[in-house]
């Protein structure tokens, strides 16, 4: 049985039944739905037809319609009831008015482009070009094994379909790699813990401070059972960690788990002496190549799981270039920027939050009561053309309008919020990987891969939904409640071939949603493993470029000359000549931090074992209580480290300083303003 429900904004909504029996026995048992006393009357055509789809789906009689799915599997159809009410209500909003076509046009593939593309997207195009660059080579370098397998399995397949071409000659794998046979060695070794820095220090033993995440929310399930508790270690690549193939788990055919029953695992994050780096603590150049290495680990990652990496190919994506609704991130963000610098967040989107966050977290039914249909429909307008003046009445907007106005606004993006074209990796790492553990290790690679506009819009978004989850005890919304009700507006998306494969994906979208609320502070943390292999990548960098500069006898003798004239100190007569190892300005294991907003801008400090980056920031402040400004004061303040083998880092404030100083010894330290 298939039903579609067409409108006039070129979306087709596929709710898809294996079973089409001209009577199905048991279907007119349907459920009573709950719905809420705040439901307007405009809403009850809606309601009939969510109870018309859930009896289909209910029905015991029927196997489940999505059983391919561990996740659809294992939920309970009727507990699904919200989902579908939020497509029914998305469509009827989509009814009330004729849409303007915002499409995406997909390419399709041809035999060797996939490869060629993903070559090109983790930053070698040169084995693609046959280019000696050094950015290339330097990322080659720092690849774990299974990684570099990774690479080659896809640079074979590429020089594979080249030859059957008859194109123009490509480069041997082995050239590349360094091999003897062009087949990757997939030979179990255990791997030791490389730290965050980057360096192995000799005869160091990593020491751990566990940290519970603080996204460790209660998901509104049985209270009275314990939690599960499990390890998270972010020191050794998530792909190397896979030994041993996980066997395919299949969910009971007779088992459903009601949404009271849903408990997800507590998780430890294994925090090393180096600390954590947040998502923002990174410079751009820097997170660059974290978005290189996350590609090739979570292709490497789904390859040692024996899980197809999909990916869509999106040629073309059209929206709207000025306004608010139905327009580009990036295109938002350059027209807010000239008014407000430095912004990571539309303005709109914002204030739709800062709304809601104010009036609307202990409304009963926040997200999941529709609004009045025409009154959003006028906010929207008058949003349009008020907005950017500053004459926009906010007190006029109620708390469910304002959270129709923000699921409107994720809905209209011209290209998901999650990106086109890694929404099939989101529902594979439910669909293909049974565990739950390497179900958040890949979505963490796929949050790492997102563009810098969607991740910070992201999680602006997933930190008020976890504000929303903390009130249920109010607003009667718990985590899979949320989850439903977010998950249409987030992986249902308008354009050509769209939406079937998402509507039959709905238990999955809606857990995909549950795993990035409950676990959006580890989400949104770098792993140490990919930071180290930067490092890496700089050093190897560097290394290639004073290779580079090749000087003749005669320039490097002058040179070497001219310096040590210029650093020999004129000395009165009478004074101690010392070695040149005790003449440097700074000693071992002392630095110098610059604080260049306070009024005492530098310190030297010794370092020991102990010293964390927070206790120097709390002697700066104690040395600068007076004489700073009451800006300075009032702002969170963070030590980084810049230069050296890192572009530029923000410390957590529980680092051992010692340990990455000796991890970087040429970099500076600068204390300044935390960014938001």
């Amino acid at each position: 049985m298939t039903m579609e429900m067409k409108d006039s904004g070129s979306v087709v909504l596929t709710a898809y039944h294996p079973h089409s029996p001209a009577r199905i026995p048991g279907m007119e048992q349907s459920f009573v739905q709950d719905v809420s006393p705040g439901h307007s009357p405009g809403s009850r055509k809606s309601f009939s037809r969510c109870r018309r789809i859930n009896r289909m789906l209910s029905n015991e009689s029927v196997p489940p319609a999505f059983s391919r799915s561990n996740s659809q599997a294992s939920m309970d159809s009727t507990s699904m009831e919200d989902f579908w009410c939020e497509v029914e209500s998305i469509k009827e909003s989509r009814e009330d008015g004729p849409e303007e076509a915002m499409l995406l046009e997909f390419k399709p593939a041809d035999e060797g482009e996939l490869e060629a593309e993903w070559l090109q997207d983790v930053g070698l195009s040169t084995l693609i070009s046959g280019a000696e660059e050094e950015d290339g080579q330097a990322l080659l370098s720092t690849l774990t094994r299974t990684q570099a397998a990774a690479v080659q399995k896809r640079y074979n397949t590429y020089t594979q379909t080249l030859r059957k071409k008859n194109k123009h000659t490509v480069r041997d794998v082995r050239d590349i790699f360094g091999t003897s046979d062009s087949s990757p060695t997939f030979e179990t070794v255990p791997v030791s813990p490389v730290s965050s820095n980057g360096i192995q220090l000799p005869g160091q033993k990593p020491v751990w401070k566990s940290v519970s995440s603080k996204s460790c929310l209660d998901c509104g399930t049985d209270k009275g059972s314990p939690s599960i508790t499990e390890e998270l270690s972010y020191d050794v690549s998530f792909s190397e960690s896979i030994t041993v193939l996980p066997k395919t788990q299949e969910w009971p055919k007779n088992q459903r788990f009601k949404k009271e029953d849903l408990a997800l695992p507590k998780f430890i994050v294994r925090k090393s002496r180096f600390g954590l780096t947040e998502v923002g603590g990174l410079s751009p150049e820097d997170m660059k190549k974290i978005r290189y290495l996350s590609l090739i680990e979570l292709t490497a990652f789904y390859d040692a799981l024996g899980v197809e990496l999909k990916r869509n190919r999106v040629e073309r994506v059209r929206g709207r270039e000025n306004g608010l609704f139905g327009v580009p991130l990036t295109v938002l963000l350059e027209n807010d920027q000239k008014k407000v610098p430095g912004i990571k967040v539309p303005l709109i989107f914002q204030k739709l939050l800062l709304k809601l966050e104010e009036t609307g977290l202990e409304t009963e039914g926040i997200l999941r009561v529709p609004g009045s249909a025409s009154r959003v429909k006028n906010l929207h307008q008058e949003l349009e053309a008020k907005f950017y003046e500053d004459t926009f009445d906010w007190d006029q907007v109620r708390n469910n309008d304002a959270a129709g106005l923000l699921k409107m606004f994720i809905r209209e993006l011209p290209s998901p919020l999650f990106t086109v074209e890694y929404l099939p990796a989101f529902i594979t790492l439910v669909e293909k990987i049974s565990k739950i553990k390497l179900q958040l290790q890949a979505l963490h690679l796929l949050i790492m891969l997102m563009p810098e506009a969607n991740r910070d819009t992201a999680k602006a978004f997933l930190q008020f939904l976890k504000k929303v989850v903390a009130n249920e005890g109010k607003n009667k919304m718990s985590l899979w409640n949320v989850s439903m009700i977010v998950a249409p507006n987030l992986f249902i998306y308008k354009g050509k071939r769209a939406n079937q494969q998402e509507m039959q994906a709905a238990a999955t979208t809606a857990h995909i949603v549950r795993l990035l609320i409950r676990y959006q502070d580890i989400l949104w943390t770098v792993p140490s493993f990919l930071i180290s292999q930067v490092r890496k990548m700089n050093e190897a960098a560097m290394n290639n470029s004073k290779r580079q500069l090749m000087f003749d006898k005669g320039v490097r003798k002058l040179l070497r000359r001219k310096t040590m004239e210029r650093e020999r100190p004129e000395r009165p007569e009478g004074a101690v000549t010392f070695p040149p190892y005790l003449q440097s300005d700074i000693p071992e294991g002392v630095i110098r931090v610059y604080a260049p907003l306070h009024s005492k801008v530098s310190m030297a400090i010794q370092l020991n074992s102990q010293t964390k980056a927070k206790d120097i920031l709390a002697r700066f402040h104690c040395e600068n209580s007076r004489g700073s400004s009451q800006n300075v004061r009032g702002q969170i303040q963070s030590l980084h480290e810049i230069g050296g083998n890192i572009g530029q880092h923000c410390l957590d404030p529980d680092a051992f300083m010692l340990d990455v100083y000796r991890a970087n010894p040429q970099a500076e330290w600068v204390i300044k303003p935390k960014a938001s």
